[in-house]
């Protein structure tokens, strides 16, 4: 699993490396110290994860996560950051971000996210989890709305929203629904289409606006 690290801070790029340079399974295939040298970075290197920072002097980690995601067969992105502010919060899921973790996560977590995040998983520092629901509640379309929405799926999909609105990993929902992980990964895959979603996240905010997890 190949990552690249984005981050002004020359001492923070240097410890992920070493963190996720010893982790199996993964490798650093580069770093960037702001947002506008992401591109050159992917061009240069094939990477499945990149690890961005919010808050770099040029290029702010939300435009670059929207750059790198608009980018055909684009990387998942996770962003890793100090900054907690439910606009920031907001702001990186909706320019596509997979995953938002604060930098006290322990490593063992990134490591996990990383991998996690690169299986089509989405991941969400328990802080942000909470944070994030209470800001749906305040927000939600009426569950009506939602239940519209969801009609564009399969009774099968609908099952699955629920499962993924419970938290529920790919391999969860699969014992569950004596399915394969491909076959959940392929389900996954439609309802974001159908939905015009981005990522899991907003999957499961609908799913609770419908009621249904």
């Amino acid at each position: 699993m190949r990552v690249l690290i984005v981050d002004d801070d020359p001492l923070v790029r240097a410890g992920l490396t070493m963190m996720l340079d010893g982790a199996q399974g993964i490798a650093v295939a580069g770093e960037a110290a702001d947002g506008d040298e992401v591109p050159a970075a992917l061009d240069r290197h094939g990477v499945d994860v990149v690890l961005m920072d919010l808050r770099m002097p040029r290029v702010d980690g939300v435009r670059a996560t929207a750059r790198v995601r608009a980018r055909p067969g684009a990387p998942e992105v996770i962003v890793l950051t100090t900054f907690d502010s439910d606009e920031e919060i907001l702001a990186a899921l909706h320019s596509g971000a997979s995953g938002f973790l604060l930098k006290d996560t322990p490593p063992q977590q990134i490591i996990d996210a990383v991998l996690r995040v690169a299986a089509g998983e989405s991941i969400l520092s328990p802080s942000v989890t909470r944070r994030l629901i209470d800001h749906a509640v305040g927000h939600a379309r009426t569950a009506q709305d939602a239940r519209e929405t969801l009609k564009r799926l399969s009774e099968r999909e609908r099952e699955v929203v629920r499962a993924i609105g419970q938290g529920r990993t790919n391999a969860e929902i699969a014992d569950e629904m004596y399915l394969s992980v491909a076959t959940v990964k392929a389900h996954v895959t439609q309802i974001l289409v159908k939905l015009g979603a981005t990522n899991r996240t907003q999957v499961a905010l609908l799913a609770h606006d419908a009621r249904l997890a």
